[in-house]
């Protein structure tokens, strides 16, 4: 009947889900990963153990340990410092830069004003020569590289003013610089092996003449910055014949030491030779002073 209640629906009830119950005892589980322990007391600290706490608590084992590992050090330090040595002698290059400010102003006035010096000879104790902070005369590498890193900061200044600065220029600057110097050493020991010259000096004593130009040049580059052109030339020019009187005193006396010591000759060919080596590489110096310096001054 169409007004009729309609039937009651009988509600439809879901299953019961299935639950399970976790066991609160579960020491006793092989499978069981965590151990609860809310409830219990801490561990103490005592029972944990690290690993050679034993060796390191013995008194006599720690000692001896201390004492191996000291003299693994020292045998290292002695290997490096050997092996240091057989490259670059840090003993000798001691003595290169043993100075104080009295030889840098003298021997600034030296290489500056060579003209008025008469004693060139470098005195010797207990054939060791004296070092460079009480003899003049003696060879150092303190000012040589101080003087080239002031070239590269002058030349920055130089270049700076003209709006040419760049670090990719400088950097040429500083590697020209070094290649000309290596080139000049090298050159320089080669023609002492053809003329066969027993000399006493050294690598490190030509590489100390020849970064003397330095001086120079900041000379001749700071006064071209200051009065131009003209005066980069007056003060180049004067630099240039004091290193070459500079360098011809100093060195006539290290290259013809073996003659003077055989009595040869002075007109012997071999001591032409050695002449003519002395004023060559003297002769060289202005050149390169020239050529690492007449472009930066416009």
């Amino acid at each position: 009947h169409p007004y009729s209640d309609p039937p009651h629906s009988i509600p439809h009830t879901p299953p019961a889900k299935l639950r399970t119950r976790i066991p609160t005892q579960t020491m006793g589980d092989p499978n069981h990963l965590f151990e609860d322990t809310s409830g219990g007391a801490a561990p103490s600290p005592a029972s944990f153990s690290v690993p050679g706490q034993g060796f390191l608590s013995d008194p006599t084992m720690s000692n001896l340990a201390m004492v191996y590992g000291t003299s693994l050090a020292n045998q290292g330090k002695d290997i490096v410092d050997k092996n240091i040595d057989r490259i670059i002698p840090v003993s000798r290059l001691k003595y290169y830069f043993a100075v104080d400010t009295v030889y840098v102003g003298k021997k600034l006035g030296l290489l500056l004003f060579p003209y008025m010096h008469q004693n060139w000879e470098v005195r010797y104790q207990q054939d060791t020569p004296v070092a460079p902070r009480v003899e003049v005369n003696a060879p150092d590498l303190y000012i040589p590289a101080m003087a080239f890193i002031t070239y590269l900061l002058v030349a920055g200044l130089a270049l700076g003013t003209q709006s040419r600065f760049s670090p990719e220029v400088l950097g040429i600057q500083a590697s020209s610089a070094l290649v000309w110097l290596v080139m000049e050493v090298l050159a320089v020991l080669l023609s002492l092996y053809l003329v066969t010259v027993n000399t006493d000096l050294t690598t490190i004593d030509l590489v100390a003449f020849a970064g003397y130009k330095y001086v120079g040049m900041i000379m001749g580059v700071v006064a071209g910055l200051i009065f131009g052109k003209t005066g980069y030339c007056v003060a180049l020019g004067w630099c240039c014949i004091s290193i070459v009187v500079f360098m011809i005193r100093t060195l006539r006396l290290k290259i013809l030491s073996e003659a003077a010591a055989e009595g040869v000759l002075v007109r012997g060919a071999r001591n032409q030779l050695r002449m003519y080596l002395t004023m060559a590489i003297a002769a060289i110096q202005p050149l390169f002073m020239y050529w690492l310096t007449y472009h930066l001054i416009r």
